[in-house]
């Protein structure tokens, strides 16, 4: 049994995030969970919302709310809809736990006594009509680099270049459009990275497995330039971890809170401590620190390409400059861009369809497939309902819903809701057995390597291959003289269906419950052979005959959603 520990990307608190955020981190993310689940192997899988910063406050304002107040809320919110979605989180934190703020302090005080936190005099924007310091994220320009117009001042999320605020061409207040703005000067402090730059290029440089997408950007930021930059990890908000060390007060950081990329990553590691403390675990250090028994846990890490550079630079400097045990990630999976019907999807702009919205029209299942079927891994993927329309009738209705329908239904009609018994399985048969096998152990393999796409695809190939059997077999049509032969080729397509449940969960977790639940099955367990597995099903056995899987999407649904969505949101 393997121990493995998986992170999302932490979200985001102000507001609901479209489906572009979820196939770019949580929903990858919760595939390889249950998979590995299914395989016997020990997971600990965590999400938190992120809760601190400059965003968090200004969405609280727009609602009238306290801040607090509006972490919250919005925090049950995401996590209803993460649960309406099925992510099978074992724990969904928050970063402004007292956990967070605690190790928080505690990374910031020995990354200063390792001599990585100096305090520097920074030039920093002011905006006059806002009356306050603007953070990076709060500025926007165009960027110096590819001359996109609505760059950020921590970092362009066209081309994922590293920025500061006073980089940009024609910069404003992305608060309230000023352009009145000056440059004044404020200390803070400063993870010198530059410091770390041999000891997390040679770490870099270990990971050969990585997607090329992870490590050209991690490269990228590493090398461009004058290389890895100093990063200011404080900020002049309320909101947010005070700046302490130690528990104690930092001299000159009064009203000074860290900067939210840098306690953010570290909720990775509170958020185990909140599982703890919340009765669902127990030694959360066993998962987190090598000298405590982490040194046999494989870290996978999930997100989209805009969150490469924190999460292969900046995060492990913070975990390498502590000088502490703790557990750096193995493996991160990351994932491009997600696009909306020729544009992008976005959540400052309201643009496209998000997670809540989707639910409302449509079973969480229809969303997974489609949406891990076309993960953006290799390349920018799009949304439309053409498409989308089109994947799912074929996949889940024709293909794995039709199947189980015309078995079920074909077998109560003739037989009864029971295993046929008679007949002996032949050539054509064991041509399928070991046509499966073929396909589940590329399945396996792909899912093993966090290939999304790939293992999408096998496993419709394995949907396909019982219809193709079922065709061939033709089992209505040889009832009359053959009734033996008949129930052979029905009592393989039934467990056909079992073994569709078991291998469809971490891709289609409600169908595959009804699947089970309709074959008598207990619940997910993964088969490791496939000519044993199509045997669990024995003829007498009860079955029952489920409800229609999937509804095929119509032209007038279709047209309706894409009109509705065509729009910013309200």
């Amino acid at each position: 049994m393997k121990r493995i520990l998986i992170t999302s990307a932490i979200p985001y608190i102000n507001g609901i995030k479209h489906l572009g955020n979820l196939v770019g981190s949580q929903l990858p993310a919760d595939l390889f969970a249950r998979y590995n689940r299914a395989r016997g192997n020990e997971v600990l899988f965590l999400c938190a919302t992120d809760e601190h910063g400059t965003p968090a406050e200004l969405a609280a304002a727009q609602t009238g709310k306290p801040i607090a107040d509006y972490c919250t809320e919005m925090h049950e919110v995401q996590a209803k809809i993460a649960d309406g979605f099925r992510l099978s989180f074992d724990h969904f934190g928050r970063s402004s736990s007292k956990q967070n703020k605690e190790l928080t302090q505690h990374f910031a005080g020995r990354l200063l006594d390792q001599g990585f936190i100096k305090e520097v005099d920074e030039k920093q924007i002011y905006s006059h009509a806002d009356n306050r310091f603007l953070p990076d994220r709060y500025i926007e320009g165009t960027c110096p680099n590819c001359s996109y117009e609505k760059a950020r001042g921590d970092q362009c999320e066209n081309c994922t270049k590293q920025l500061d605020p006073t980089d940009l061409i024609s910069p404003r207040s992305a608060i309230s459009g000023s352009e009145n703005l000056e440059v004044r000067t404020t200390r803070h402090l400063y993870l010198m990275q530059s410091y770390l730059r041999e000891k997390l290029n040679a770490w870099i440089e270990e990971k050969r497995d990585w997607p090329i997408l992870t490590t050209s950007i991690a490269k990228k930021w590493l090398n461009d330039g004058d290389g890895l930059q100093d990063r200011g990890i404080t900020r002049d908000l309320d909101w947010g971890v005070p700046v302490c060390k130690g528990g104690q007060a930092w001299p000159g950081m009064e009203g000074k809170v860290f900067y939210v990329w840098f306690d953010a990553p570290i909720e990775y590691i509170a958020c185990a401590r909140e599982w703890v403390d919340a009765g669902k675990g127990s030694d959360w250090e066993r998962w987190w620190r090598t000298d405590k028994g982490a040194d046999d846990v494989s870290y996978y890490q999930f997100m989209g390409k805009d969150n490469v550079p924190f999460h292969t630079l900046s995060f492990p400097a913070t975990i390498l400059g502590s000088g502490e045990p703790w557990k750096l990630v193995d493996y991160i999976k990351s994932f491009n861009y997600l696009n909306y019907d020729g544009g992008q999807f976005s959540t400052s702009q309201g643009r496209g369809i998000f997670m809540d919205q989707a639910l409302e029209i449509l079973p969480s299942d229809y969303w997974r497939w489609w949406l891990l079927s076309h993960a953006p891994e290799s390349s920018d993927s799009e949304f439309t309902w053409e498409n989308f329309q089109t994947d799912v009738n074929k996949d889940l209705a024709d293909v794995l819903g039709n199947f189980v329908s015309r078995v079920t239904k074909f077998c109560r009609s003739k037989f009864g809701e029971v295993v046929p018994s008679g007949g002996e399985y032949g050539q054509r048969e064991q041509n399928l057995i070991d046509n499966l096998q073929l396909r589940l152990d590329a399945y396996q393999n792909h899912m093993e390597a966090v290939d999304v796409r790939k293992s999408a695809a096998e496993l419709r190939a394995i949907w396909v291959l019982g219809n193709e059997y079922l065709q061939s077999a033709e089992p209505w049509a040889i009832f009359k003289d053959d009734p033996n032969a008949a129930a052979a080729t029905v009592r393989m397509s039934l467990n056909l269906i079992a073994l569709y449940g078991q291998l469809s969960e971490p891709f289609i977790p409600d169908a595959s419950e009804i699947l089970q639940s309709a074959m008598g099955q207990d619940g997910p367990s993964w088969p490791e052979s496939v000519k044993d597995t199509l045997g669990q099903l024995k003829a007498g056995d009860v079955f029952t005959v489920p409800d229609n899987l999937f509804t095929k999407i119509t032209d007038e649904q279709r047209l309706t959603w894409n009109k509705k969505f065509s729009g910013l949101r309200d």
